[in-house]
């Protein structure tokens, strides 16, 4: 349909901008108001702005795999509620079997009005402390259904025309255990209250018409930019795969994620239909989450410039049927389904590397993570820690650059902060003793792959209760071109008595005592290209800041030191031809 109202460019940048000013502004009042450190520490949530019809006007994803989980969401609420929708209307949401992502990521939307006319949405989605469920923090290896995870929440107003729905808050926060929670969704309302204000002013200032017309102009000119990206990819059809381990009921399983893309002129398909069967534990994905990860995966490997809205997604089409392992059916448990993300990524990479080698990276080491759940002996509070600092590990090399060392979080494309080591003993009742880069844990190539890094804390409090999941304890990461994959993730707890245990990847571990050693390794990316073509220059940059040892250097780049520690030409020359 084409715009009557006639399109100025410099006001179609201004309208582009404004968005992202907004959701980044709303991103920042998060930041500074939330209490949770998964939050105003790890900053793991998204903002974002909607049109009326829900769809993506721009989002600030500091969690890149909430990338598409707004959305959907906002079109579910605007189906259920038809005309009743109201200024000062707030509507939180997190059920999973109604395009929610994940049962901790707790959504709040609001509409926005002008005129008395409906003109969008701002939201905010943030991983909440506690969610309700069998076990605090919301993470459950043992569960087999939605139940035994979380408590759902469809779509319901918690504010009706600016007043708050006393009973069902009440009902809501009378199943979730830590009082935190209700303070972070008040900072998510607050949040989505800054977007209702600045978007409201944007549109009173340009007029309704005005911000109609270049929404679509800027929908349509987003589209035509991820059609060029598209259109870089020859045609043609490419499949890749990667592996799962444990579905946190059956030792030794393992199921298989595939992608069979098909890339046509300017469209492209992720056909996820080749992927195992849904589990019969946790190890699910939703739709949603599954999507996300697909697209921020896709995101990687074009313009980073493309605005993030609504035309960015018309070219993506997403095959994955009910029931598969990334899109499991009701009422199975699907809590560990964002952790997917990195082998969807892999299957992409894997299938598009031939075609675009220059835009792929080598495989990122997957998340091994602990949840740590107690009473603080210091404070008498109950408390809730993902331990981010321990479990991501380094991404992949790619061509012409190493990769980054250890990038905070998740899940195939960094985004989380780390935690701050003072606040992280303040917080909770442990000490950190160690946290440090892990010398050759970088994947070799001609291009390295990011470090990954070690990490010792001594545990306080008695009966803890640590939640692990993840991957990566199995099968090594991989390179590419030559490049080799990283070292395998591992955890250890070594109990005051001496006694060690090594928790399965997907467990959960009740009354560990006081003092207990908790040791991670978290392995690092894998190698782009052959090792023996990487520069002796940066490889003797690399031992003398110790990334890698004299031994590595020598037996996998081929690189000879002298007893000054300097790069020997001769033998090196020699080591080359002969590995």
């Amino acid at each position: 349909m084409k715009n009557k109202t006639p399109i100025d460019k410099i006001l179609l940048s201004i309208f582009q901008r404004a968005f992202k000013s907004i959701t980044d502004e709303m991103s920042i009042s998060l930041t500074k108001t939330t209490r949770s450190p998964i939050l105003c520490e790890a900053k793991d949530f998204v903002t974002g702005l909607y049109d009326a019809h829900g769809n993506m006007l721009e989002q600030t994803e500091n969690l890149p795999i909430l990338s598409f989980s707004l959305g959907p969401v906002c079109k579910v609420i605007i189906e259920q509620y038809g005309d009743d929708i109201h200024p000062g209307d707030v509507v939180m949401h997190n059920d999973v079997f109604s395009m929610g992502n994940q049962n901790n990521d707790v959504a709040v939307f609001k509409p926005i009005f002008a005129e008395g006319i409906l003109v969008g949405w701002s939201a905010a989605k943030g991983h909440q402390a506690d969610i309700g469920g069998a076990v605090q923090g919301g993470y459950n290896p043992n569960a087999t259904e939605v139940w035994q995870e979380a408590l759902r929440i469809p779509a319901v107003k918690i504010y009706e025309m600016g007043e708050l729905r006393k009973d069902v808050w009440a009902l809501i926060f009378a199943n979730i255990r830590l009082t935190m929670v209700q303070e972070d969704i008040k900072a998510q309302i607050g949040a989505c209250s800054l977007g209702e204000r600045r978007l409201q002013a944007l549109v009173e200032k340009y007029g309704i018409e005005s911000y109609e017309a270049h929404k679509i102009e800027l929908f349509n000119s987003t589209e035509k930019m991820m059609r060029g990206e598209i259109a870089a990819i020859p045609n043609g059809k490419y499949s890749g795969s990667s592996m799962v381990y444990y579905d946190g009921k059956h030792v030794g399983s393992k199921f298989e994620i595939k992608s069979n893309i098909t890339v046509e002129d300017e469209d492209i398909t992720f056909d996820f239909s080749e992927s195992s069967d849904q589990t019969n534990g946790f190890v699910n994905g939703t739709y949603t989450s599954s999507c996300s990860a697909i697209t921020l995966t896709l995101l990687q490997m074009v313009n980073p410039d493309i605005p993030h809205n609504e035309g960015m997604l018309k070219p993506l089409k997403y095959i994955i049927p009910v029931g598969n392992i990334l899109n499991a059916a009701y009422p199975k448990a699907t809590t560990f389904g964002n952790h997917l993300c990195p082998q969807v990524a892999d299957s992409i990479f894997k299938a598009l590397g031939p075609a675009i080698p220059k835009k792929v990276t080598a495989g990122w080491n997957h998340l091994l993570c602990s949840l740590f759940t107690g009473l603080h002996p210091g404070t008498g509070s109950k408390y809730v820690d993902i331990c981010f600092m321990g479990l991501k590990g380094g991404s992949g090399a790619l061509e012409g650059n190493d990769g980054y060392d250890h990038i905070g979080m998740i899940d195939a494309s960094g985004g989380l902060l780390d935690q701050d080591y003072e606040m992280y003993e303040q917080q909770t009742p442990h000490q950190i003793l160690k946290h440090e880069y892990l010398p050759n844990s970088g994947g070799v190539g001609k291009w390295r792959g990011g470090l990954g890094v070690e990490t010792i804390i001594k545990l306080g409090g008695d009966d803890t209760t640590m939640v692990v999941f993840g991957d990566g304890d199995v099968e090594q990461n991989y390179g590419l071109f030559g490049g080799k994959g990283s070292v395998l993730n591992s955890i250890k707890l070594t109990y005051p008595n001496g006694e060690n245990h090594t928790p399965l990847s997907k467990d959960l571990i009740e009354g560990i005592p006081a003092n207990t050693i908790y040791t991670q390794i978290a392995g690092g990316g894998g190698g782009f290209g052959n090792p023996l073509e990487r520069d002796p220059a940066t490889v003797e940059e690399d031992v003398h800041n110790q990334v890698v040892d004299p031994e590595q250097a020598k037996n996998e780049y081929g690189v000879v030191f002298t007893a000054e520690m300097k790069v020997d030409i001769e033998n090196t020359n020699h080591q080359r031809k002969n590995i």
